[in-house]
């Protein structure tokens, strides 16, 4: 019975880990996104 206690446990680690990465992905994409915004609009006020 334990090993199944460290498995759901170690699952639903897992499952943080994996949101939190997938989370930090999703602010990365965004600011990626706004900097990219922010250099063209930056670029193009320059002509």
């Amino acid at each position: 019975m334990q090993g199944g206690k460290r498995r759901s446990s170690s699952k639903r680690y897992t499952n943080k880990c994996a949101s939190l990465v997938k989370e930090q992905r999703a602010r990365l994409y965004i600011l990626r996104r706004c900097a990219a915004m922010l250099l063209c609009w930056y670029i193009q006020g320059d002509d």
